[in-house]
């Protein structure tokens, strides 16, 4: 209003708009000078957030608000910090009218992000707003926050592949009860969806509640996942694509007999393997949230990073961007260690016959992936 007003206010003589000015101008400055007044003594700003959240959907932020001071507080507003060029605002915190003397409030805000990989939000800013609405007193701020944007997991059904166990000396620490050959552990508390048959009667009668008996397992079927990741073979919308059909594997493979043991990119090897648990799938998400794309596809590399794995795994997974003798060569590298390999190449359209080569290969076509279909591989 008092910038509107300015130019219609020069000429005095003949308009009253400079007084229109003048009280705007007065009621800003006066909101200005007061602000001080309105410091929110004893505000407390806490958020929580999830370490993950998938790409595309909502982050729901929880926001705590807490009164730790004797006089009541009104007309709290939340300021949130800037989201970057990938983020956007679905639902800001709303305003809190009234809170008395040590009450607390709860808040919710929901954001979404395009881009895969770390985040971090600047603090949340809590403070009280002044009469009229024109200024705000000293904010309170919560911590930062940090969380890990990863791929959507692929809908896969199952994976077939040609897999033997193989001994494992020492057995896999944490696994469940299905090898070929099993050392009693220990014992440790029942949990639903153990055997009855693994019930220990003797350690139930002594800690005086159901125990189980803890097997070390010897013999297992060891997954190795390779991902390519050539940035000249496909577009950003594919390597997106393979990287959730990777997250669909590893999860699958996490639900069944098999350990999925290592992770293997052009830059690391991840080892996954600490049981049958959600953990390796949690440990896959944050090595492919982070990940990007080489130039080019380095065969020599991948072998180097997988040859101290490759006594102990079973069968080597290939997710391609494409396939050309440089990638049926490193599976052939492979299969002369005696290990079993089956390559998904991801393509715009399944052609009638696939590319023939010392393994197998299985054609996924992207729109199944993208779209969410399920994928029995």
């Amino acid at each position: 209003m008092a910038a509107v007003g300015l130019p219609l206010s020069l000429n005095i003589g003949q308009s009253q708009t400079h007084q229109l000015v003048i009280a705007s101008l007065a009621l800003l400055v006066a909101s200005l000078l007061s602000s001080r007044l309105f410091a929110a003594s004893g505000l407390s700003v806490a958020v929580k957030a999830p370490q993950r959240v998938t790409l595309g959907d909502e982050l729901c932020l929880a926001l705590e608000v807490g009164n730790a001071g004797p006089h009541e507080l009104r007309h709290l507003r939340t300021e949130p910090p800037a989201l970057g060029s990938d983020g956007r605002s679905i639902e800001l915190p709303a305003d809190i009218e009234r809170l008395a003397p040590g009450a607390r409030s709860r808040l919710t805000a929901r954001l979404r992000f395009a881009r895969r990989g770390a985040h971090h939000l600047e603090p949340f800013r809590v403070a009280q707003l002044l009469p009229f609405g024109h200024a705000r007193g000293a904010a309170s701020e919560s911590l930062g926050t940090s969380f890990l944007v990863v791929p959507r997991v692929a809908r896969v059904t199952r994976v077939g592949a040609g897999r033997a166990r193989r001994h494992q000396p020492g057995g896999v620490a944490g696994a469940s009860r299905i090898a070929d050959a099993t050392d009693l552990a220990g014992v440790r508390p029942y949990r639903p969806g153990d055997l009855p048959r693994d019930l220990h009667a003797r350690s139930w009668a002594r800690h005086g509640e159901p125990m189980v008996r803890l097997y070390r397992e010897e013999w297992f079927t060891r997954i190795g996942v390779v991902i390519d990741t050539d940035a000249g073979a496909q577009t950003d919308a594919a390597f997106e694509a393979a990287l959730s059909l990777v997250a669909g594997i590893v999860a699958r493979l996490c639900e069944g007999e098999d350990l999925v043991d290592v992770l293997v990119t052009g830059d690391r090897a991840e080892r996954l393997s600490l049981g049958r648990h959600t953990v390796s799938l949690e440990r896959a998400l944050d090595m492919l949230a982070t990940l990007s794309r080489s130039p080019g596809f380095e065969g020599e590399r991948l072998h180097a990073q997988l040859a101290p794995h490759l006594d102990g795994l079973s069968c080597v997974l290939l997710v391609a961007l494409g396939w050309d003798e440089a990638r049926a060569s490193f599976l052939a590298r492979l299969e002369a260690r005696g290990v079993a390999t089956l390559a998904y190449v991801l393509t715009e359209r399944v052609e009638p016959s696939a590319p023939g080569h010392p393994g197998r290969v299985l054609q996924v076509p992207l729109g199944a992936i993208t779209r969410g279909e399920e994928l029995s591989l």
